[in-house]
């Protein structure tokens, strides 16, 4: 099968920043909405490639953008992950704690009201009559 250049680009910068370069690989699919370039890499490695608040793989999906961009085509990149990987279970262990009940969840919201209150009942009557 004859790689396209934006397959080939993609593999080529994924390779450049993962520690396991050998595992990655690329499928590469067309249909009317476009070329789908889908990216298989190490678990290991998920975290390199998506970067800090998915900054690195926005970067990488812009740049092929804009080479889909020169051949008038969209070009769309989709990190594959497989099933049981961290962000599957960090994202059912988020959900278990969103939906399991706290029993100290009312009293920060307490202490705030008293906070405030505290403010409010402070005494000013020394500076009420300053004028600027």
């Amino acid at each position: 099968m004859e790689q396209e250049f934006d397959q080939e680009f993609a593999e080529y910068i994924v390779r450049a920043i993962v520690n396991h370069p050998d595992d990655v690989k690329t499928e590469r699919t067309v249909d009317e909405r476009g070329v789908l370039i889908t990216l298989h890499i190490n678990p290991a490695d998920m975290g390199y490639v998506v970067g800090r608040q998915g900054q690195t793989a926005r970067a990488i999906r812009t740049l092929l953008k804009k080479i889909g961009a020169r051949n008038n085509a969209r070009v769309n990149l989709k990190i594959y992950e497989p099933e049981g990987s961290r962000q599957e279970h960090l994202a059912q262990k988020a959900a278990a704690a969103a939906a399991a009940p706290v029993e100290d969840e009312e009293a920060p919201a307490e202490a705030e009201v008293e906070v405030k209150e505290e403010e409010e009942e402070m005494d000013t009557s020394a500076v009420d009559e300053l004028t600027f």
